[in-house]
């Protein structure tokens, strides 16, 4: 008799419930509190970001990056052209740094120079202080005649064997941060002595000087 009023109270369209589509639906099973809103926020916050730690991440992030960094600085010591940077890739950037290094310019020792002027300035004295003068202009007359000369024969070169207007481009002024640079402390270093001779392999220099 119940179970016969049971079945005609429930309406003819509502389809009987499961029990257990509702525990797959996200309710909770039975027993067991209700999560307040609070857990269910840092429950989804978790699950977002899965099981890795940020610090953790952080730590290999920066662990990968000095890696990269000195992976880098290796190659570019050891003058790797496939790992250059972008700035000191190509041949004609190879051809530029190599043109630079076989010739012996003033302009690598200004900044010295200029340091030593500035040293000297501090002496008490006005002949001293009118020679210093007079030496600093010529010094500096001298340097710009000297990097103009190397830029101009470096241009008709580099035009004669790279006829492609982009692909030298950025080559002279790259040519003149390159002569600023003390010869011991350009990167990548020297190919060739002055003069143009290749240098020797370090291994054998090594050897040599042992």
């Amino acid at each position: 008799m119940f179970s016969r009023s049971r079945r005609d109270n429930q309406s003819p369209s509502e389809p009987p419930v499961d029990e257990s589509e509702g525990q797959q639906r996200g309710a909770p099973p039975k027993g067991r509190p209700t999560p307040t809103r609070r857990e269910a926020e840092q429950a989804r916050k978790q699950a977002l970001r899965g099981s890795t730690d940020p610090r953790a991440a952080r730590r290999e992030n920066r662990a990968r990056e000095k890696e990269a960094k000195a992976a880098n600085r290796a190659a570019l010591m050891a003058g790797d052209e496939k790992r250059l940077p972008a700035r000191d890739q190509g041949p004609v950037r190879a051809y530029v740094r190599d043109f630079v290094d076989s010739r012996f310019t003033i302009a690598e020792f200004f900044i010295f120079i200029a340091l030593g002027v500035l040293l000297l300035g501090f002496v008490p004295n006005q002949l001293v202080q009118s020679l210093i003068s007079l030496g600093w202009f010529l010094l500096v007359a001298i340097i710009v005649v000297d990097s103009v000369l190397i830029m101009w024969r470096l241009n008709r070169q580099i035009k004669a064997r790279f006829p492609e207007k982009s692909e030298r481009k950025g080559a002279i002024f790259y040519a003149i941060m390159r002569t600023l640079q003390l010869r011991r402390l350009r990167l990548p270093p020297p190919r060739v002595r002055r003069g143009g001779e290749p240098m020797p392999p370090k291994s054998a220099s090594t050897r040599k000087g042992r």
